[in-house]
Formats: C-alpha cells, sequence, structure tokens
C-alpha cells in the first residue's frame, strides 16, 4: 500500500478509526485540535459517533460510558484539558475499561503556552489522579509510530481491561510525514463479557462500580489491580537503542527530543566521541532493565526533555548509582541538536578527567 502523507494529529484519528475506534467524545485544544476536527469529519463517514462535550470532564465522562458498555472509544486533549479528565480517568482504571486516552503535550504549568513540551510526564506516568493505578503510557517519536502505537494502543486496552495514553508533542502533532497504516496484528476482536450492552435476557445484568465500601472488598480489588500492573510491567516495556554497543555517554530521550539527540550522537561519532542512545517507547511500563544493562559498561548518561526534569528521576532510579545521570532540558522551546552535542563534549570531558 502506498504512503499517504498526514500530519501527526490526523494520522492518529485515522488510525484509531481502522483499530475499530467508533466514539470520540472531546473538546478542542491547540496543538491537538486537528485530531477532532478531523474524527468530526471521519466518524459519521464510518458509522461512528464524534461528540464535543460541554467540557473535557463531560468528555471524560462519556468515555466511561462508552468503554463500560464494551465500545472501542477515544479521547484527546493537550495539557490543561487532561488535567480536567483526571478523575475521570482514575475511575476508567478503576473500573477496569479500555480507551484510549491522547495528549499533544503543550507547556505549563497552568494555561502556559501552545509550543510543544514533555511537562506532563510526571502527571501521565506517576497517576495525575487520586488512588494507586496506573496507565500504559506511549511516547510515539514520528508520525509513522503515532499510528502504529494508537493501532496498538486499542488492542492492549482491551487486552489489560485498562487505559492506554498515547503522550505526543506539539510538534508530533502538527508535523507532516509519509505513513503506512498496513500494521501487521492490529486490529485485534476481544470478547468482552463484562460489558453493559444489555443481557438480551439470557444472562444477569453485569455491573460496572468503583465504589468498595467494604474495606477488605476495596483492597482485594486493588490487589487484582496490581497484580495486573505486574504482567504489564512484564510484558509491555518498549524501547529503541542507537549505538549503545560501545558508548561511553549514552543519552536517554522520548518523541521528538529523541530525534534531536539522535542527531547529536551523530556529531558526536564524528567527532570521536561515543555517545548513543536509549528512546524509551513505552514510559510506563519504563525501560528500566535496559538502561540499568547500559550502566554496566557505560561511564554517564544524560537526560534530555522538554521540561524542568521528570523522566530523569526513572533514569537515576534506572542506573542506580552505577554511573552519574546528567540533565539538559529546556522548558518552553526544544532543544536543538548543537545544544546537546554541547553537553556530550562536556561529559565527555569529565569522562577523560575519570
Amino acid at each position: 500500500m502506498a504512503k499517504v502523507l498526514m500530519k501527526g494529529n490526523e494520522a492518529i484519528g485515522e488510525a484509531a478509526i481502522r483499530a475499530g475506534c467508533r466514539y470520540f467524545f472531546g473538546y478542542p485544544i491547540t496543538p491537538q485540535s486537528e485530531l477532532p476536527h478531523y474524527l468530526a469529519r471521519r466518524l459519521p463517514e464510518e458509522g461512528g459517533i464524534f461528540l464535543q462535550a460541554e467540557s473535557e470532564i463531560a468528555a471524560i465522562n462519556m468515555v466511561y460510558g462508552a468503554a463500560g458498555a464494551g465500545a472501542r472509544v477515544m479521547t484527546g486533549s493537550s495539557s490543561p484539558g487532561i488535567s480536567l479528565k483526571q478523575e475521570g480517568i482514575s475511575y476508567l482504571c478503576a473500573a477496569e475499561l479500555p480507551c484510549v486516552i491522547v495528549n499533544v503535550v503543550r507547556g505549563g504549568p497552568g494555561l502556559g503556552g501552545i509550543q510543544a513540551a514533555q511537562s506532563d510526564y510526571f502527571q501521565a506516568t506517576k497517576g495525575g489522579g487520586h488512588g494507586d493505578y496506573r496507565l500504559i503510557v506511549f511516547a510515539p517519536a514520528s508520525v509513522q509510530e503515532m499510528v502504529q502505537l494508537t493501532m496498538e494502543a486499542f488492542d492492549l486496552a482491551d487486552q489489560y481491561r485498562n487505559p492506554v495514553m498515547i503522550l505526543g508533542d506539539g510538534v508530533l502533532g502538527q508535523m507532516m510525514e509519509p505513513v503506512d497504516y498496513e500494521i501487521p496484528g492490529a486490529g485485534k476482536v476481544f470478547d468482552k463479557p463484562w460489558a453493559t450492552n444489555g443481557t438480551g435476557g439470557c444472562r444477569d445484568a453485569n455491573k460496572v462500580y468503583t465504589l468498595f465500601l467494604d474495606p477488605d472488598k476495596l483492597e482485594q480489588h486493588n490487589m487484582v489491580l496490581q497484580a495486573k500492573y505486574r504482567r504489564i510491567g512484564e510484558a509491555e516495556v518498549r524501547s529503541a537503542t542507537y549505538l549503545v554497543g560501545d558508548a561511553d555517554i549514552v543519552l536517554v530521550a522520548y518523541g521528538i527530543t529523541a530525534r534531536v539527540c539522535r542527531a547529536a550522537v551523530n556529531q558526536a561519532r564524528e567527532n570521536g566521541i561515543r555517545a548513543g542512545l536509549i528512546r524509551p517507547i513505552s514510559l510506563w511500563p519504563f525501560p528500566t532493565e535496559v538502561i540499568r544493562k547500559q550502566a554496566q559498561t557505560s561511564r554517564s548518561f544524560l537526560t534530555v526533555e522538554i521540561s524542568a526534569g521528570q523522566m530523569v528521576e526513572d533514569v537515576r532510579l534506572a542506573v542506580n548509582g552505577a554511573a552519574p545521570v546528567h540533565f539538559y532540558g529546556r522548558t518552553a522551546t526544544i532543544p536543538t541538536s548543537e545544544e546537546v552535542y554541547g553537553q556530550i563534549v562536556r561529559l565527555a570531558q569529565e569522562v577523560i578527567r575519570q
């Protein structure tokens, strides 16, 4: 099949439709507004329903209803809008309802600005709402990967009965690249005997709820959730490496920043510095073991983010003192490859002095 040139936000929408999504509830906010705009046209063409809710809070609760009925459903927003959805996201996780949530991240805190950022890492991976819960969180680094991970997200959401978040950024959402929608194995069909889609007079009614007034029952429910998260942590870790085999200095970056870092690694190699890159694709579960293993041979790590420093905490936990972990970040603009290369040079001089 020939590739199609598409903008990132629109590519996510088309990928969702091809994965079987027929319901989208959301609210426009820059820089993700092209996603609902695209689906407002395409979903009715496929017999689906697009609804612009009166608020982000309303949208996430509509997702709860559709997911509870067994539908493949998605919502999308950008940072402040995702903040408003947090209570509903906690409810979805507690009720074990599958859905896909797209966050095309913009700068913050507060309303911040419309520029790309990665400052929602904590919110996405540590649980932005209340209670002990986890989202599966994917961080694409290209429009093609946005397509692939969106399709896979719907399958994993159904497989584990858990929300999956696509954590992109404003640059990926707005940029145009060629994409191929032929993703092998995507679009699986899952039986949902738990769904509240009518009994047909053949069974007792299903119930979806998150309130457990008996503390023993609440604890038992949480134990079931934690066991599921452990299974996800063992089976769904994803990452990519670049030139790390002999690397003295290893960069860790995700999303658009990883593409910048790859260019900086190439520049370092051209100048005799043995640098490499680890790119987390699943931010949760985090590729802890990949980084921990790399720390046995590399001498220094540099985490690069469009934030004041969030993922760097997980990198430090993974390295566990085996090597120094440094950080370089910008909070309202994307680091350039020249800036990152300058940090590599500085660390290379420190390595020589060791």
